[in-house]
């Protein structure tokens, strides 16, 4: 917003937010005049521009003389905008009002500003920007490509971020490689990696950049390139080191979803059980376009944000591959998508005053009309579109004595740690760690909180909790463990409820899924188009766990050895498989401590010991002894209308909840079906932080 409208549209804002009702029932929202439902769906916790519309998170970075860390996004479609925190709760626009730090209009982006990243100590050892500068559009899979409408450029800021200053020089990746039909050429990503630097010989800490797309008639895929100078202008060619088969999917695709037809904002990092480091297991994470049949021009009715961990290698006569042994949904919301995360070192301000060590903190995407797929919501009455999700920090996840029975043998998103017999009666099995990252998480449940006593319930029905939420902003978290795998059981909660509003939040065990229903979520869904009701899911395998195995294989913690073994694989639209990691990496759990090279970002000149202890890798309700099913542990965050379900620190999926009336506060329990299901540890904290101190709103 501009300063010198500023006192208008807050004048706006207020007139609109006490003139509505919430304890009528809703008119038809279309009818309201322009920012009056401003606030009334509005999070508070989450990153988003004071107003108007947030893309892509990009271009993040720790600023090395701050220790700041910014969060970039495209914004209104125009340029990158960016955020700052030094606490990972509270945030700083980097320019008053939100305005951008790099916007569209030079020689080489005349059209449009695309997703870039940033190398903290790049050109004159400031933080450097590389991002996909666009001359040519329409851009889309679906049509014929224009080489060169999509090149790479960098710029540079020599003001803490306020602005990147173009440099006066050609894109420093013009096009695309040559003879080569791309679907798409953007979102280059800079990253370093040890196994890498090995496997090519390179120089330690060289930095590389993906960019996105995929080959035309062939599938999705990522092009390699590295640097190869000190002032970041020449960038070698090294292959498209990792693709898929078109609409192709990993094993029967239950727990992957598809590849898709093109790839963007993909992202390059190594992850150990502690979190980051330079040394560690290779991670991607990668956002998915596709499309329901039939497939039409500019339209990509289908996304996914999906992650892969695997290996790096040079099969014979080709060139440096990345080769994935598991592959899983980063979040399985249906608006969630183009990830984007940066190491944030153990130097930062954020990490020195939590002990953190070096982290991957990620954030995603909420788009607000399911990338145009719902129609007709109010936009001109809210006034803001779409937000980004909870930080999230990243991290391998070891999940201990899992009986080795074909729920573990199925190819899925997750692998038989490298140190686990993989014959043996019991399994330590590894996946992606997705958590809130720590200080968020201890800002949120620092809010005043309760208690809700232990349940078991052996009937359907809905139990009203015995003390429920004042407000729409609060973190539930609570423990479900079931005694079968009945098949039509579904146990959880319904939240934000009152008589005429409800959102359940269940999982089922007939296709392992946690599912949201949100078709009573709004009363204002019956008023006004545009108010999406339908439901959402993401698959969940709850193992089988035997607590007699000893911990086989594992150490309960993730600061320990690290590691995965090749036994994985997948089948596409071509053929059979043959994807199989090569397997070798066993990381030490450290995060290489030691001499901190001036233009890197994996060396931590203060590393602390992470408390793995707060990282609760248990399996099973204290009470089971012997094999049992693995607990359900859950973590609910309901920031006003942003709803993010956490799960057994693997698992997320999140959607949009716009219930209407004041009082839709209450939480239930509930259950449909045979079977019993046990709730315990439930925990209620009331009323989420302000994360923007400095805004007027």
């Amino acid at each position: 917003m501009k300063a010198t409208t500023a006192a208008s549209v807050l004048a706006l804002i207020w007139e609109g937010a006490t003139a509505q009702d919430f304890n009528a029932a809703p008119p038809d929202l279309s009818t309201l005049p322009a920012l009056s439902l401003f606030e009334t769906w509005r999070p508070h916790t989450h990153v988003l521009p004071p107003d108007g519309q947030i893309g892509d998170p990009c271009a993040h970075y720790t600023d090395p003389e701050t220790g700041s860390f910014h969060v970039g996004f495209l914004h209104n479609g125009t340029g990158i905008a960016a955020v700052l925190t030094d606490d990972l709760v509270h945030y700083y626009d980097v320019r008053p009002n939100g305005n951008y730090s790099i916007v569209a209009g030079g020689p080489n982006d005349p059209l449009a500003v695309f997703d870039g990243s940033v190398i903290p100590s790049g050109v004159d050892g400031k933080p450097t920007l590389l991002y996909t500068s666009v001359s040519a559009l329409p851009i889309h899979w679906t049509l014929p490509y224009t080489r060169g409408s999509e090149s790479q450029s960098l710029a540079v800021t020599y003001d803490g971020g306020k602005n990147f200053t173009k440099l006066d020089i050609p894109p420093v990746i013009p096009e695309p490689p040559a003879d080569v039909d791309v679907t798409g050429f953007r979102d280059p990503y800079v990253f370093q990696n040890a196994e890498l630097d090995q496997t090519l010989g390179s120089a330690e800490g060289t930095w590389y950049t993906i960019i996105s797309g995929g080959v035309r008639d062939v599938g999705p895929g990522m092009f390699l390139y590295q640097n190869t100078s000190p002032d970041f202008e020449q960038w070698e060619y090294l292959g498209e080191w990792y693709h898929e088969p078109a609409n192709s999917t990993w094993g029967n695709g239950d727990w992957s979803k598809t590849f898709g037809y093109n790839f963007e904002t993909s992202n390059v990092f190594g992850l150990t059980r502690e979190g980051y480091s330079y040394n560690g297991s290779p991670f991607l994470t990668i956002a998915v376009e596709s499309s329901y049949e039939p497939i039409q021009d500019s339209v990509s009715s289908l996304h996914a944000q999906l992650w892969a961990a695997g290996s790096f290698g040079i099969p014979e006569g080709e060139n440096v591959t990345f080769s994935p042994d598991m592959v899983g949904v980063f979040d399985w919301g249906l608006a969630s998508y183009a990830a984007a995360g940066k190491v944030v070192p153990a130097t930062s301000q954020a990490s020195t005053a939590s002990g953190a060590p070096d982290r991957f903190i990620s954030y995603v995407w909420l788009t607000g009309d399911v990338f145009g797929g719902v129609v007709g919501f109010p936009a001109e009455q809210q006034g803001w579109q779409n937000t980004l999700l909870t930080a999230r920090e990243l991290f391998i996840k070891n999940i201990p004595n899992v009986v080795n029975n074909d729920l573990v043998k199925e190819t899925g998103s997750w692998r038989v740690a490298a140190d686990s017999d993989s014959a043996g009666e019991c399994v330590e099995l590894e996946t992606l760690g997705i958590e809130i990252a720590r200080e968020t998480h201890d800002a949120m449940t620092a809010a005043p909180s309760f208690t809700e006593p232990d349940q078991t319930i052996t009937s359907a029905g809905v139990t009203p909790f015995t003390r429920s939420p004042e407000s729409k902003f609060f973190i539930l978290e609570a423990e479900i463990n079931f005694n079968s795998r009945a098949s039509d059981l579904q146990a959880g909660f319904q939240i934000l409820a009152n008589e005429f509003e409800s959102t359940t939040i269940y999982y089922q065990f007939s296709n392992e899924s946690i599912m949201i229903d949100r078709s009573q979520t709004s009363a204002a869904a019956g008023t006004t188009t545009g108010i999406d009701a339908s439901p959402e899911s993401g698959r969940l395998r709850l193992f089988d766990i035997n607590d007699r195995c000893g911990n086989n294989g594992g150490n309960g913690g993730h600061g320990g050895s690290g590691g995965h073994g090749g036994s994985g694989g997948h089948g596409g639209s071509g053929g059979p498989g043959g994807h199989g990691g090569q397997g070798g990496y066993a990381g030490n759990g450290d995060h290489n401590c030691g001499g901190e090279d001036e233009k890197g970002e994996h060396h931590s000149t203060n590393c602390k010991s992470n408390s793995a202890a707060t990282r609760d890798v248990q399996t099973s309700h204290s009470a089971q002894v012997g094999e049992h099913i693995e607990t359900l542990s859950l973590t609910v965050v309901v920031d006003n209308s942003v709803l993010e379900v956490y799960a057994n620190s693997r698992f997320v999926l999140s959607t949009w909840v716009r219930p209407w009336y004041q009082n839709s506060t209450e939480i239930r329990f509930f259950q449909n079906g045979e079977g019993e299901a046990s709730f315990s540890n439930i925990h209620v904290a009331d009323g989420l932080f302000d994360a923007y101190p400095d805004r007027d709103q």
